[in-house]
């Protein structure tokens, strides 16, 4: 694909936000994993570090307004209009986009402790 680790993570972001408009997290993370695994392996990206992505990102995706499927069950649960939920949820997804921008920015974050068990 001729992409940096930066942006091609960027690319990823951006496709599991519009997934998470449509699917649930573990459908994302089965469908998806086996087919970019092969590019972040050739692109030197830290597989534990792209698994705490993976997980932060597919979560961040089921609350993606205006249709995030975790916006639905909210929704339900509250008893409130979709667009109600969807801002209420608001702060929380950019307090999510922000957590994956440290995390892509300081990449030590993820592998810390896994890397203290080994």
């Amino acid at each position: 694909m001729g992409l940096s680790p930066a942006s091609l993570i960027a690319v990823l972001t951006v496709i599991y936000l519009s997934m998470g408009c449509f699917m649930d997290g573990i459908s994302i993370v089965v469908l998806t994993a086996s087919v970019f695994m092969p590019t972040i392996r050739e692109t030197g990206i830290d597989l534990v570090w792209f698994g705490v992505f993976l997980v932060l990102v597919s979560e961040l995706s089921c609350i993606t307004p205006p249709v995030g499927l975790n916006l639905f069950v909210i929704q339900g649960l509250s008893d409130r209009p979709i667009g109600w939920t969807a801002r209420a949820a608001l702060p929380f997804f950019f307090l999510m986009v922000i957590m994956v921008a440290v995390l892509t920015f300081f990449p030590a974050l993820a592998t810390w402790l896994p890397r203290r068990v080994m």
